[in-house]
């Protein structure tokens, strides 16, 4: 099959063209992410292949569906960037991938609350200067704190199995969908309310829909304990940033780390390093030394790009040899 992919760097053409070895696809890499403007050149592919910042709305549909486009995979596992349902309107069918290295993010996010924690980046950063001084980076200790896990599906329950059983921690949940195993070893599910009210830190691990869009919001930081902790490896807009900056100025909020950010796709994957970023909220945000941001790169492992690109091309051969699409993603996976 013919596939246009979208937004690709040197680590997609890489990890895609090894798999690629056992499907024979043929690959078209385009550096351009997925958009109006950029839809014409998938004209004469059957396939294209995108990322979590494409865009994937009707309008994008509709100029696929018309050269011929019948697939659309996503080589990640969130598919909010895409209109389902016009998806389906136009018959064509969406695919993801829907666990490739939950061992990848949830390390990182570990990774992420430690350092924001224990003031590691600020650390490093004295010591290129010569500057050995503690002062001002006291921290605190994971073990026996009380951390709230939100959401815990594959990522989220790694996470609430590390705090718990590897850090000691006292871990709150909340989910739909309990998990038994979790409280087994002590983790206690509890509405997502009483969670923000108790956790002195919480991490963020569910997907983005209407319910879950700015959970974090002016009212859930106004209801929060005093110094709070946030983390969010999963996506921007589950914070309302503007009330994440308010609550980081009132020192309401003691601390934050993102891998993500509600505006992040005219930011992230691009280097951006000779130019002047116009997001006055972001360039806000950077400003507070409690805060860290990476780059959307909790995934970037060599075991979670193989599994990715893997995962993606058998998904697509599917569809090339009209089989049942283990990995489809339809309109009744929008809700909740």
């Amino acid at each position: 099959m013919r596939v246009a992919v979208f937004g690709t760097k040197g680590y997609d053409r890489r990890f895609l063209s090894e798999a690629n070895a056992a499907h024979a696809h043929e690959l078209i890499f385009l550096e351009p992410r997925l958009d109006l403007s950029t839809a014409p050149l998938a004209a004469g592919c059957a396939a294209v292949c995108v990322f979590v910042n494409d865009c994937v709305d009707a309008q994008v549909l509709e100029a696929l569906a018309g050269s011929g486009v019948r697939l659309v995979a996503l080589r990640c596992a969130g598919f909010n960037n895409v209109d389902l349902a016009a998806a389906e309107r136009l018959g064509i069918d969406v695919v993801r991938v829907p666990a490739y290295s939950p061992h990848a993010v949830a390390e990182f996010t570990i990774g992420l609350m430690l350092a924001v924690d224990r003031h590691i980046p600020r650390a490093w950063s004295r010591v290129r200067d010569n500057n050995f001084a503690l002062d001002g980076l006291i921290g605190r200790n994971l073990h026996g704190r009380m951390v709230g896990v939100i959401g815990t599906g594959k990522i989220g329950a790694l996470v609430a199995r590390s705090l718990r059983a590897g850090f000691g921690c006292d871990v709150l949940a909340s989910d739909v969908v309990t998990d038994p195993e979790l409280e087994r070893i002590g983790v206690r599910y509890v509405p997502r309310a009483t969670l923000l009210e108790q956790a002195e830190i919480v991490t963020l691990h569910c997907p983005l829909t209407p319910v879950t869009r700015h959970l974090i919001d002016a009212a859930a930081i106004a209801r929060a304990r005093e110094g709070l902790l946030i983390v969010n490896t999963s996506r921007g807009a589950l914070i309302d940033t503007a009330a994440l900056i308010d609550g980081l100025k009132s020192r309401k909020i003691g601390g934050v780390a993102l891998d993500v950010y509600e505006q992040e796709a005219d930011l992230f994957f691009e280097d951006l390093s000779n130019e002047i970023v116009g997001d006055d909220v972001f360039q806000r945000l950077l400003t507070f030394p409690n805060v860290l941001v990476t780059g959307h790169q909790a995934f970037l492992t060599e075991e979670a790009l193989t599994a990715i690109a893997e995962t993606t091309l058998a998904s697509i051969s599917e569809a090339e040899a009209g089989r049942e699409l283990a990995n489809r993603v339809g309109t009744e996976r929008v809700a909740g």
